[in-house]
């Protein structure tokens, strides 16, 4: 890919909640990233609201990998550890999976990986340098936990081990909360755990005791309490990023990214342990992506409204009018799904598709001037909207078919929609197709145009259609 990167400085400008302002991206090592993104809790079918944050997740990956880095980028899953209730309240996510359809804890991880990795794949979004499960890094788990003992971060009782938020420097900077509020406003009492110090801590470690003794997934561990035999229990959701994080990327990291939800309790506990652990900055910059909402109100599984991407492909769209319809908003807004508007996305892409394919097979000269312009989109916190803009200018522009065909293929290495498939191939069109083309240049040098149009007629019932231009008939591929 040509380094326009590394031969033009360009800079690169990213919203870091954590400075809640667009900074400069200042790389840890020069020319490389470290990049984690919060996967999914594996319990169940991923809806669309989930497949955008994982397209906005893929839409940097590619962006900076377009400017000229090497991203290592890693997107976990999570298997075992994560409450109904994210602040450690209400039963384990897999475990109450388990339970209702009558599969094992790894089986259902199992089940609904694949389902996951499946509609990933027809989202075209590109694989992770690694994709770790939980439940394969519980050894790192425990010695976070451990590290955070011996240097008194958090406490054991019967029932966990915790980490004490009242310890942790500067615990709410990332979400801007009124801490004290939060630690002196109940007592500790009102908390299901009374040995807890305070309402905020947050588990590290379930034992497998009180609402957990029929957890089916566990571990023995160093850490002691009097209701289970060797530390017998599993990891707590914070502490699973943070370990994953540190054995995958480092102790200090370059770009986390997750939706807004995870602000004030996921990703604030995730800095508080793994700093307070490493004695060093966690993430340099916070990237959150914000909600898809469904006819202007919020997903639900109850109203029917959290759509999966097998219902979109039932109702008869291609996945990647999806992922273009993703495009249209800045990963910072929000975004509202209809299906008017989906349907309004699968002809703009149709559109798009139709006018590759009206370009002709030759591959000219990428457009310089447009090329920068695209980059100075893509640089200003990822601003895919206003890139798509550029490609439409562009394919509005006068340069050569030949020269637009390249710039538009060069541009899709960031939007991942798979424009290279739908380049015309002469190779490929009928021999029908192609005798009614002749046959429809020889009327239109006759001027017989009721021939002419005739003949178009014809073609386009074999699915395809000619674009006239000074450069002569174009055949096109209808979608």
């Amino acid at each position: 890919m040509f380094n326009f990167f590394n031969k033009n400085k360009t800079k690169v400008f990213l919203y870091n909640t954590l400075g809640r302002k667009k900074e400069e991206f200042k790389p840890i090592k020069k020319g490389q990233i470290s990049f984690y993104q919060c996967g999914p809790t594996v319990y169940w079918t991923q809806h669309i609201g989930n497949m955008r944050a994982m397209v906005m997740a893929d839409i940097v990956n590619r962006t900076f990998d377009y400017l000229g880095y090497k991203v290592k980028f890693v997107r976990n899953y999570t298997d075992v550890g994560h409450l109904t209730s994210d602040g450690d309240s209400g039963e384990d996510k897999i475990l109450k999976t388990s339970q209702k359809e009558g599969l094992k804890p790894e089986e259902i991880a199992n089940k609904y990986i694949s389902l996951f990795e499946s509609d990933i794949n027809d989202l075209n979004i590109t694989e992770p340098s690694f994709k770790p499960k939980a439940t394969e890094y519980v050894d790192e788990m425990i010695n976070l936990v451990k590290i955070l003992l011996q240097k008194g971060f958090a406490y054991e009782t019967n029932l966990a081990v915790y980490f004490d938020v009242s310890k942790a420097r500067d615990y709410t900077k990332l979400s801007g909360q009124d801490l004290e509020k939060n630690i002196s406003g109940k007592g500790a009492g009102d908390v299901e755990d009374p040995g807890k110090k305070n309402p905020a801590d947050f588990s590290l470690w379930f034992f497998k005791a009180g609402k957990h003794q029929n957890a089916l997934q566990y571990w023995k561990s160093p850490f002691k309490s009097s209701l289970v035999k060797d530390g017998e229990g599993f990891p707590g959701w914070h502490i699973e990023c943070s370990a994953m994080t540190r054995k995958l990327l480092g102790k200090t990291i370059d770009i986390h990214m997750g939706g807004i939800e995870h602000i004030p309790v996921h990703h604030t506990n995730e800095i508080a342990q793994s700093e307070s652990a490493n004695g060093a900055k966690f993430v340099d910059y916070w990237l959150h992506n914000e909600w898809l909402t469904v006819n202007g109100g919020k997903m639900s599984k109850s109203e029917g409204t959290a759509y999966s991407l097998s219902e979109v492909k039932e109702k008869g769209f291609n996945p990647l009018s999806l992922r273009f319809f993703f495009l249209q908003a800045h990963y910072r807004s929000p975004q509202n799904f209809t299906w008017e508007a989906l349907t309004s996305a699968d002809n703009g892409y149709k559109n798009l598709i139709n006018h590759i394919s009206s370009l002709g097979d030759k591959v000219g000269k990428i457009n310089q001037e447009y090329k920068k312009e695209f980059i100075d989109k893509i640089s200003d916190d990822l601003n895919i909207p206003q890139a798509l803009a550029v490609l439409f200018d562009m394919l509005k522009s006068n340069i050569k078919d030949s020269d637009k065909l390249a710039t538009i293929l060069d541009f899709d290495n960031v939007f991942g929609l798979k424009l290279k498939s739908y380049v015309s191939d002469k190779s490929k069109i009928p021999a029908e197709v192609e005798k009614f083309v002749i046959q429809r240049e020889e009327a239109r040098k006759n001027k017989d145009w009721a021939r002419s149009d005739e003949l178009r007629d014809k073609i386009k019932d074999l699915g395809y259609d000619i674009k006239d231009s000074v450069e002569g008939q174009k055949i096109i591929k209808l979608i």
